[in-house]
């Protein structure tokens, strides 16, 4: 949601998964097999040393699911051993017989010193109705978001959220979450921590819009809501 007024000047921390441990991005090099997944174009990086090729089309091998990764070589001691070392734990009840990964936001959790989380859940379809929450005016919090991942590794998921009051754009945040394999247990996120403004001029209401995206620009939330600051939280 973000209004810290110094929040420009640092680097966000990422990564806060209080679930199990997101993929970690290990090199292969024992394995000339590499595992294939959907690559976005601005993954590609070309160098000067490239300059020569930027016209020729990179072909990619063909895409195959998860499942059918995890199954390849099974009986490949060594090679099952470097696959789980690159993919986590991955729940195989989870993995689906899709190339796209599913991705649900199931709930904004808002959490504050000395008060009980507040637990909003995320409507599966549509926006929240009405005025979603309230804060307090000059308060310190975190959000923490809750979400699942079935089917299919989710790549560089991303937060944005914007924010506006009485039409005039006051904020905007944007947070790279982390790349996820498919598990039953839900993954949580936890954002740093932010403080409302206060004052007479900050108090009100306010309009927001929160997306969840990957690095393949595929949309998991995308929602509008309201919310409030006021003197005290209600």
């Amino acid at each position: 949601m973000g209004f810290d007024d110094d929040k420009n000047n640092e680097t966000p921390e990422t990564q806060h998964n209080m679930g199990k441990t997101p993929i970690a991005e290990e090199s292969g090099d024992e394995h000339e097999t590499t595992l294939s997944r959907h690559m976005s174009e601005s993954s590609i990086a070309v160098t000067e040393d490239d300059d020569d090729d930027v016209d020729k089309k990179i072909e990619l091998g063909p895409q195959v699911t998860l499942k059918e990764q995890l199954e390849k070589d099974k009986d490949d001691e060594s090679l099952r051993r470097w696959k789980e070392q690159l993919l986590g734990s991955v729940d195989m009840n989870s993995v689906g017989e899709t190339l796209e990964p599913e991705v649900k936001i199931l709930s904004l959790s808002i959490k504050s010193e000395g008060r009980d989380d507040i637990v909003l859940p995320v409507p599966e379809t549509g926006d929240p109705k009405g005025l979603w929450f309230t804060l307090k005016e000059g308060s310190r919090y975190r959000l923490m978001f809750t979400f699942q991942v079935g089917h299919n590794i989710v790549s560089g998921l991303k937060y944005t959220n914007t924010v506006w009051k009485t039409g005039i754009k006051v904020d905007s945040t944007k947070e790279m979450v982390g790349t996820f394999s498919p598990q039953a247990e839900p993954y949580t996120h936890e954002m740093p921590e932010e403080t409302t403004p206060s004052g007479l001029f900050a108090r009100g209401t306010y309009s927001a819009k929160t997306k969840f995206v990957d690095d393949d620009n595929k949309v998991y939330l995308d929602i509008n809501y309201t919310f409030d600051i006021r003197r005290e939280w209600l």
